[in-house]
Formats: C-alpha cells, sequence, structure tokens
C-alpha cells in the first residue's frame, strides 16, 4: 500500500515523546530508539512505519496503518481506535500488553507476535498469515481470526467468531472458550487442552488435530479428519459426528448424540444415542466402537454388520 502523501517526519530519533498530538503522513517515519509516553496519533497514515526499536506507553492511533514495516517494539496500555485499522503489518518481534485493539483487520504477515491481557473487540480478518504468535489472556470478537497462521500458542484466549484458525499450521491451546463455527478447517498440527469448543462444522479438512480434557459443542463436528485423537473429552448437543474421519482414536467421557459414517480407528463412549451407517458410503468393519459403563467401568464392543 502505497501512502497518498508525502511524508514529513517531525521528530528526530533517539529521544523520549510525552504528550503530543501528532498528525500528518508517516510522523514518525523510520523512528529509531524511541520512548514514546501519552501520546495521541491523530489523522494521517503510517505514523510509526519503517520504524524500529520502539516503546509505546499509553498512547492512542486514532488512523491506519500505524505500525509497518516495523521490528522491535513494544506497546503497553494502549489503544487503536476503530479507524486505527490495519494498524499492524509486516512486523516483527512485537509484544502489546494490556491495550485495547478497537480496529479490525489488524495484524498480517507479523513473526514474533505476543499479545498479552488486552482485548480485540473488532478482531474481523484480524491475525493473518503471520508465523509465531503468543496470546496470554486475550478476548477477541470477529470472523475469520488467524486465518493461515503458523506456530501459535495461546493460553486463556476467549474468542468469539466464525471461521476461526482456517488453514492454520502448528498451533497450541490452552484454557481457552472458543465460540466459532467451522474452527480449525484446513488445518495441519493442533493439539486443545483444557479447554471449551462451540460451533457447527468443527474442524473439517484437518491433520492431526489432538483434544485433552476438553468439551465438545458441535453439529457435524471432526468430520473429514485425519488423525484425530481425543483424550477424555465430552461431546455435548453433538450430532452427525465423525463423518469419514480417518484414523480417530477418541476417548468420550459422556453420552455422544449421534455418529454418522465414520472412516476408521477407535471411538469410545459411555452412550451412543445414534449411530448411523449407510453401508453404500461406509465400511464400519474399520472403525471400532466400544461402550464404557460410566460406574462400573466395563466395555463393551458394538458389532454391527451392514
Amino acid at each position: 500500500m502505497t501512502d497518498s502523501k508525502r511524508f514529513n517526519p517531525i521528530r528526530r530519533i533517539d529521544e523520549e515523546i510525552r504528550e503530543e498530538q501528532l498528525s500528518g503522513e508517516r510522523a514518525l517515519y523510520r523512528g529509531s530508539c524511541l520512548k514514546i509516553y501519552d501520546t495521541v496519533f491523530h489523522d494521517g497514515e503510517s505514523p510509526l512505519k519503517e520504524s524500529k526499536n520502539i516503546e509505546l506507553y499509553g498512547c492512542e492511533f486514532q488512523w491506519k496503518y500505524p505500525v509497518w514495516y516495523s521490528d522491535n517494539v513494544y506497546a503497553k496500555d494502549c489503544v487503536w481506535q476503530e479507524m486505527g485499522r490495519s494498524g499492524v503489518w509486516y512486523t516483527s518481534n512485537m509484544t502489546i500488553e494490556d491495550s485495547l485493539i478497537g480496529a479490525p483487520k489488524n495484524f498480517r504477515r507479523c513473526s514474533n507476535l505476543t499479545i498479552r491481557n488486552s482485548s480485540i473487540p473488532n478482531a474481523q480478518e484480524t491475525l493473518w498469515m503471520c508465523d509465531g504468535v503468543t496470546l496470554d489472556h486475550v478476548t477477541a470478537r470477529g470472523d475469520y481470526f488467524a486465518m493461515n497462521t503458523d506456530n501459535i500458542k495461546a493460553d486463556h484466549l476467549e474468542l468469539f467468531g466464525n471461521y476461526a484458525f482456517d488453514g492454520s499450521k502448528n498451533v497450541e491451546i490452552r484454557n481457552s472458550r472458543l465460540v466459532t463455527k467451522d474452527c480449525f478447517w484446513n488445518c495441519e498440527n493442533v493439539t486443545v487442552y483444557d479447554s471449551y469448543i462451540s460451533g457447527e462444522y468443527l474442524a473439517w479438512n484437518t491433520k492431526n488435530l489432538t483434544l485433552i480434557n476438553c468439551t465438545i459443542e458441535s453439529n457435524q463436528g471432526l468430520c473429514y479428519i485425519e488423525n484425530l485423537k481425543m483424550i477424555n473429552c465430552k461431546l455435548v448437543n453433538t450430532k452427525l459426528a465423525f463423518e469419514y474421519a480417518e484414523n480417530v482414536d477418541a476417548e468420550i467421557i459422556n453420552r455422544v448424540d449421534g455418529i454418522l459414517n465414520p472412516g476408521s480407528g477407535s471411538i469410545k463412549a459411555r452412550e451412543i444415542a445414534e449411530l448411523i451407517v449407510e453401508p453404500d458410503n461406509c465400511d464400519i468393519s474399520k472403525t471400532r466402537i466400544t461402550i464404557k459403563d460410566g460406574r462400573s467401568g466395563e466395555e463393551r464392543s458394538l458389532h454391527l454388520v451392514c
């Protein structure tokens, strides 16, 4: 993206900036080794474009593209207003703490990004095509969160919005709550611990998904998966699950409402309310289904002949 106006940097490098009202195109273009306190960036695109070694404390971004092509940026107690959209692109080694990120389409093609104790209430199309992302106590709302982003670690993530993590690789999530339809589509190497996931069509077309101590609510979830492992998980309000899922190793500690045409592997549950097997579409002999009594621990296999 090109800037529509000529830049006019108003500050030299290697200094502290305090309580300023900055405006105009590229206000601190190529700023280096700056500590910026309680400063508002008003209208004017790309105020910190091409910057490096920047510390921001209590600052506010009110206009577009504030941090592009930057390196080594730390932001604490900062605010991105709604028009501070597309705020951080092509930037590496950035940490954001205790901040409010109110603008959409933030964080594109970034590397080594950490967001901690912050909220992203307008997270539409946020965290796209990044590599090396840490999310720690983050709340986000918006569709298409973290699409095609690799090497993600999230702890205490609260996410509302559909189509999250589409096409992502090497994802580790802990102690989180995700309310998102079509979550984890087209992914590889995803592990989720001690979390709640709610949303239709969970994890279609994904390879290597592991769920440990999780609660899942999903109509037609966990279908078209290759290598699915579930350890000590609950499935609630979940019907038509596991369709064409290959190499499944699922330990479910409650009742499963419905299973449709599983591909292969092992499914263990306390009870299965409905099992639909269509002989023309499923070779049930490839899947071992076991009912485990919740009190006695006694197991029995379901033997189905189609």
